[in-house]
């Protein structure tokens, strides 16, 4: 039987995200804990990893720079069944949520998240039912965030079909876009 420590030394843990400083952040932070790590910043890298690699734990970036991990968690999970997938993302909406865990995610987290956030949402797989309720509905700006991702997901992240459906101009969607998401 074997201890924690040693559980913990061979789990394997596959970063996927395209930002250099943050995925460098939590390798060395999961090194320190004792796990095997490795960081892949694009799809291809992501793909050939989870192949070679063969990781149990995979945390997936929801915005890659030229993808989306929703289009590259039903790839990882169908090369690696296996692995547990957690998806972290900036830009959080209640349907980029709803589709991850759809699509095979273990949880969705927002960033900032640490190693030990990250680690504790691939223990946990069960839904809570005392989870509190807000205190308060969300704001108007939320609601049109929330909207619009909605939209932008039915017309599969086409951003002209998007403003079409909206009613608005491409350019102004786009820079809606490229906001970071209201706080609620």
């Amino acid at each position: 039987m074997c201890s924690d420590d040693q559980q913990e030394e061979s789990t394997r843990i596959l970063v996927i995200d395209d930002d250099d400083i943050f995925t460098h952040v939590l390798e060395r932070a999961f090194l320190k804990r004792g796990y095997e790590v490795e960081v892949a910043a694009n799809e291809a890298q992501a793909l050939e990893k989870t192949q070679s690699f063969e990781p149990d734990l995979i945390s997936l970036d929801l915005k890659l720079e030229s993808s989306s991990g929703l289009n590259l968690l039903p790839q990882l999970a169908e090369v690696s069944p296996q692995s547990k997938i957690v998806v972290l993302t900036g830009y959080s909406s209640i349907a980029t949520a709803v589709e991850a865990i759809k699509l095979g995610a273990v949880n969705y987290l927002c960033k900032p998240a640490d190693a030990d956030e990250i680690l504790a949402a691939f223990q946990k797989q069960e839904g809570n039912p005392d989870a509190p309720l807000a205190e308060q509905p969300m704001s108007v700006n939320r609601l049109t965030w929330e909207h619009i991702q909605k939209v932008l997901h039915e017309n599969d992240g086409n951003i002209s079909a998007t403003a079409r459906a909206l009613g608005m101009h491409r350019r102004t969607l786009q820079r809606k876009l490229q906001k970071r998401p209201v706080r609620r």
